[in-house]
């Protein structure tokens, strides 16, 4: 049992007409200790690209134990990410109804990276 955490930055951004996942920065370990637990942070869960491609990284490096925490989270997404990992427990405080045409949550909170970067 390793008592100190570390905290990672993986930066990916959507592009706005493919909505897939667009990786910018990725500074990891080539692998990791056996018992590591990842906890992947993200304010949303739209898609599921952004959450299915970071999990995808910590995979390639062998990482098992990986649990995804939102706040507000898609019924798309859920679906995407229970059938891309479903062995990743997602915890999130609200579903909201759907997607719009720009892979926006319905109702949601508008874009988090412009709420939180003020952009």
């Amino acid at each position: 049992f390793r008592s100190e955490a570390e905290v990672r930055h993986i930066g990916l951004y959507r592009d706005e007409e493919s909505l897939e996942p667009v990786t910018y920065y990725v500074k990891l370990p080539d692998s990791f200790p056996e018992d590591t637990l990842v906890l992947v942070v993200d304010p949303m869960l739209a898609t599921g690209g952004s959450a299915t491609a970071t999990i995808d990284l910590f995979r390639k490096r062998g990482v098992r134990d990986i649990k995804f925490l939102c706040l507000i989270a898609s019924t798309e997404g859920i679906a995407r990410l229970r059938t891309d990992h479903p062995d990743v427990p997602l915890y999130t405080v609200s579903i909201d109804d759907h997607l719009n045409d720009k892979g926006y949550i319905v109702p949601g909170l508008g874009d988090a990276g412009d709420r939180t970067f003020g952009t």
